[in-house]
């Protein structure tokens, strides 16, 4: 079986499933509801008990980033706004806590779950999580019991929380597979700093997996093997050996500069949403933050967030991050991501829409209230400021215009921030690629954004599983237009990075260097990895390679060419990054 490998590492061990009782919170009428809303309080305390519980264990035993989760589950139960929602919903519709809370929570869960970007969207599984602690707790419903787990025990379940998973017992879980989750889950980002392999997205496995079932999980490829034959078994024993000596070798890399054999050097920076992601980045030694997604500071709740709220966000990530570049992507909502509090109007097409810095511009003081948080946190750190979704060269001086009236203003207030920010753009729309030479005139620095630029350019959903044979990051057309914006960003003398996921793929990594970019950003665990390639890689060679694939025809064909050139990572580390002569 073939599911989704979310946290890569071979689990070999005895299946331990876990079967959770599907909750039907229906909605019944109640005759005082202010004792039931003095019931939900009390339900919200004893959660808010339990997270600080969790919250302790996990800064004691797994570490303080993972723990920074919990603490935002405990915020969620503070949220005043959040919290007289469904206090109001019980009040005025005399309704039970348990349908009232749903109902609200929902509501949120359900604009979370229309977000395109996967990280964004994986957010509203923390709603969901905190809503079944206090639904549990209003019902009277025990949550899974751990405490039986044997060593290497290979954990099976339908679903796991965020607060499932940093109760488990690290020396004890060899892997753990499920039903449902993504990659950018807090449950697997918690599984991936504790090691522990998964795999998400295997349909009915709680059915097909029975108790003290042998079962080898490979969470890099997402296979799922139950019950194997001696040759199987051997072959992932071998196999598990292998990647521990891989990671011993990766652990190596932390520290050392990011420069190919032949003296190129590159920075490798990673992609953020919260401040709670830069111990991540900091635990795999980023040389920058190259993304820091703020959509997510506007998200989950009913008001816009306000110029101090915002700056004590940003304030914290640059001073975690010292004097290693912080690049601020501001506000990009709209399409698949909406707020309650700004006038987004539907549209047939919402992803050619009314979104992004087409947004800000049309609201101009929500943007010069996030561009004024931005500079007051300046002082703090290294910060870059990069506008999304540039399509015109009038966006983009409307935008820096805006900018500028917020550096009068409060140079006026007497407001200190750094004179000397480095202003980029997103490079994401064909247009913009096209017209990056004129663009770069006007910027310090391009950064790619892969993932859309492939969807604009090949005219793909991205979501859409028909197309997704369409949707591929090794098309010509898109690394023509990649190699383009690079050449113009530098002949204008301006550096240009990558910020899509393009950017952490091992395959294009060796291409990306031969084109010359200056910056990768990627997500954290990929860092490590890519440095080594890097470090093992000549740019010159590089180059050669980079120029072949622009004159193949088919997406299909650069990826075969590159899988070719490459060692795969199943052989011995040390020759992984090792060239190939093409026969």
């Amino acid at each position: 079986m073939k599911g989704l490998g979310v946290s890569p590492g071979i689990g070999i061990g005895k299946a331990f499933v876990i079967e959770k009782k599907f909750m039907d919170i229906s909605k019944t009428y109640v005759s005082d509801a202010e004792k039931e809303i003095e019931r939900f309080r009390n339900a919200v305390e004893l959660g808010k008990d339990q997270l600080n519980e969790i919250y302790l264990k996990t800064l004691n035993e797994i570490g303080e980033k993972e723990a920074q989760i919990f603490k935002s589950h405990e915020m969620m139960l503070e949220d005043e706004a959040f919290i007289s929602e469904v206090e109001s919903k019980i009040l005025d519709e005399k309704i039970n806590a348990e349908y009232s809370l749903k109902e609200v929570s929902d509501y949120y869960i359900k604009m979370f779950d229309k977000i395109e970007d996967e990280y964004l969207r994986e957010r509203g599984e923390d709603i969901k999580d905190v809503m079944n602690r206090v639904i549990n707790i209003l019902s009277g419903v025990k949550t899974a019991d751990y405490s039986m787990l044997d060593s290497n025990s290979i954990i099976v379940a339908k679903d796991l929380t965020p607060s499932d998973t940093a109760q488990l017992e690290k020396g004890k879980v060899a892997a753990m597979i499920t039903e449902m989750g993504g990659k950018t889950s807090h449950a697997a980002i918690i599984a991936r700093i504790m090691g522990i392999p998964t795999v998400v997205g295997l349909e009915n496995i709680t059915q097909k997996i029975k108790n003290n079932d042998t079962v080898i999980c490979d969470g890099k490829t997402g296979k799922v093997l139950i019950n194997p034959n001696e040759k199987q078994l051997s072959y992932y024993i071998q196999k598990k050996d292998r990647l521990d000596e891989i990671n011993n070798e990766l652990k190596k890399q932390i520290g050392l500069p990011t420069i190919s054999r032949d003296g190129f050097r590159v920075n490798l920076s990673a992609n953020i949403g919260t401040p709670h992601d830069v111990d991540m980045v900091l635990e795999n030694d980023a040389e920058g933050i190259g993304l820091f997604r703020s959509e997510f500071i506007f998200m989950n709740r009913q008001c816009q967030p306000s110029e101090d709220e915002q700056f004590e966000e940003y304030k914290e990530v640059l001073v975690k991050m010292g004097e290693k570049p912080v690049i601020i992507r501001t506000l990009d909502i709209g399409g698949d991501k909406n707020v309650p509090y700004i006038d987004i109007p539907k549209e047939m097409n919402p992803f050619l829409g009314y979104r992004a810095i087409r947004l800000c511009l049309g609201n101009v003081d929500v943007f010069r209230t996030q561009l004024r948080a931005i500079l007051r946190a300046s002082i703090y750190g290294n910060v870059k400021i990069m506008f999304p979704m540039i399509s015109t060269m009038r966006e983009l001086k409307d935008a820096k215009e805006i900018l500028s009236e917020a550096r009068k203003e409060l140079s006026k207030e007497g407001i200190p921030f750094k004179k000397d920010i480095e202003i980029g753009i997103m490079i994401e729309i064909p247009s913009a690629a096209i017209i990056s030479d004129l663009l770069a005139r006007e910027v310090d620095f391009f950064s790619i954004g892969t993932n859309d630029l492939i969807q604009y350019t090949m005219a793909v959903d991205r979501m859409n599983s028909r197309l997704s044979h369409l949707y591929s990051q090794y098309h010509p057309a898109l690394l023509r237009l990649i190699k383009g914006i690079i050449d113009n960003g530098h002949k204008a003398g301006i550096w240009v990075g990558m910020c899509g996921e393009a950017a952490g793929d091992p395959k294009l990594v060796p291409v990306f260097l031969g084109m010359g970019l200056d910056e990768f950003s990627m997500n954290s665990p990929s860092i490590l990895s890519s440095r080594y390639i890097i470090r093992n890689l000549d740019k010159k060679e590089m180059e050669k390679i980079a120029e072949g694939t622009l004159n193949m025809e088919t997406a299909v064909e650069v990826e075969d060419y590159l899988s070719c050139l490459f060692a795969d990572e199943s052989e011995s580390y040390l020759n992984r990054c090792k060239i190939r002569s093409r026969n």
